[in-house]
């Protein structure tokens, strides 16, 4: 009901968001710790912001997510929260036995001013930390950044905490994933098995928010990145990362740490960016690429081919993190749509840059808008003065998309109002074709709801 009373004058706001396009730092790192094998996350802060980001994953991924808090009270969130985090750690250690414990900050603890390194030093001096067992932090105030910053962060800490250079370098390559779906990271696996190429995936949530039902209590799945990989990332060959604001960070202190060359690519959505992936891959190894990825990328150009007719020229709105929204926009381009109006709540004036190098001369009244005003709001004001053909972004543009009646591919995170998404890639050619299914069957749809009987077919 309160999107029905969005206004189409636009003025300009400097001050106020409404409905952002992100959300807080803690969940993007307590994602990024689950890709490690092992491993609980650790709020360092209130019961409350531990289960909003808790409850956040847990209705995208449909799984239980463990998860420590310090639990602040009034005293804590005065004095300090050192005697709680202290405890904390003795506690996950004693009762739940895990290989790290990953720390991420508050608003309140970052407020207070808690230094996490020396509260964690306090406990291995008082033998809280057992032999073999680590505690990484990373600071993430929810009052800056996004989500994707707090990812950032958590797999820049895995470095920083890690990777060690033993000056045995070997023909390895670190893939630093971006945040996609655990389905995803199982996908890039697959290429790179099929490049013939050793690599080192971190953070990797498959086997881990996907896990399967074994009908026995996992604390801790098979998945993730396990503590050697990650040291032993410092002696490979190169690193490559997926998504400039999810993995530049943690790409750049690699090779300052352990002399890791390294480039960072778009996340391989779409046929361009896959593109760029896989020929960036057998760049850095050497290896040529098998007729079966040929093969793959050979059906996709067939699917989009055959859909294309259907697809020329629609307008699309589209909303979320910027490491999928850019490569989304350049495969939406590559299928000559019009990815009109863009928006990002990450802030970052790469985002702006990139969307204008990629639909810049080629979509006509496009709109794009990165940082903290750049809310649904805004691109609700914009299609209000223009509509579009298809809306393309998390569950909360379905207000959007019941008010405008305008259809919506439901991609990126959080996705909280259907079940399975989170189960089939869509990085790599095949994923890129589930990606045109979906857009294809959107509009489709529409154009079946609203034919007149005559003009109702079978065949489309």
């Amino acid at each position: 009901m309160l999107l029905r009373h969005t206004s189409e004058k636009i003025q300009e706001r400097k001050a106020l968001t409404i409905n952002p396009a992100k959300t807080c730092q803690p969940i993007g790192a307590m994602y990024a710790a689950l890709g490690i094998h092992g491993c609980m996350p650790h709020s360092h802060g209130s019961q409350g912001c531990c289960s909003y980001h808790r409850s956040t994953l847990t209705r995208h991924y449909k799984e239980p997510v463990m998860s420590g808090t310090s639990s602040f009270t009034e005293g804590a969130s005065v004095f300090g929260g050192q005697a709680n985090l202290v405890q904390a750690i003795d506690n996950l250690f004693t009762i739940y036995d895990p290989q790290v414990i990953a720390v991420h900050t508050t608003c309140l603890s970052e407020t207070i001013g808690d230094d996490i390194p020396q509260i964690v030093s306090k406990a291995k001096d008082s033998g809280k930390v057992p032999e073999g067992k680590h505690v990484i932090h990373c600071n993430t105030p929810s009052y800056v950044g996004s989500h994707v910053t707090g990812y950032a962060n958590m797999v820049k800490a895995m470095v920083t905490y890690f990777a060690q250079n033993s000056g045995d370098k070997n023909e390895t390559i670190n893939l630093i994933c971006g945040w996609v779906e655990p389905s995803d990271m199982r996908e890039i696996k697959r290429l790179s098995q099929m490049l013939n190429t050793q690599i080192i995936l971190f953070p990797d949530t498959s086997n881990v928010l996907d896990a399967p039902q074994t009908g026995k209590l996992q604390f801790y799945p098979k998945g993730g990145t396990t503590v050697d990989q990650l040291t032993k990332a410092g002696d490979s060959k190169y690193s490559i990362g997926l998504g400039k604001f999810s993995t530049e960070d943690a790409a750049k202190e690699m090779d300052s740490r352990c002399g890791v060359p390294f480039s960072v690519l778009d996340v391989p959505i779409g046929l361009s960016a896959t593109d760029r992936f896989i020929m960036e891959m057998a760049k850095v190894t050497g290896n040529k690429i098998p007729d079966e990825i040929t093969d793959e990328r050979g059906r996709l150009v067939d699917m989009i081919t055959d859909m294309q007719q259907y697809l020329y020229g629609k307008r699309v709105a589209l909303w979320g993190d910027p490491d999928t929204i850019i490569p989304l926009t350049e495969f939406l381009v590559d299928l000559e749509m019009k990815p009109v109006y863009i928006v990002s709540g990450t802030p970052g004036k790469y985002f702006e840059k990139r969307i204008t190098e990629i639909a810049g001369d080629r979509v006509e009244g496009l709109k794009v808008k990165g940082g903290s005003c750049a809310d649904m709001f805004l691109m609700h004001q914009w299609i209000k003065n223009e509509p579009v053909d298809l809306l393309i972004g998390n569950t909360y543009g379905k207000y959007i998309a019941r008010d405008e009646d305008i259809p919506l591919l439901r991609m990126g995170f959080p996705i909280m109002d259907r079940v399975g998404h989170s189960c089939f890639p869509r990085v790599g050619y095949n994923g890129s074709m589930r990606i045109l299914e979906g857009i294809l069957g959107c509009l489709m749809d529409r154009l079946d709801r609203d034919a007149p009987e005559e003009s109702f077919e079978l065949v489309m």
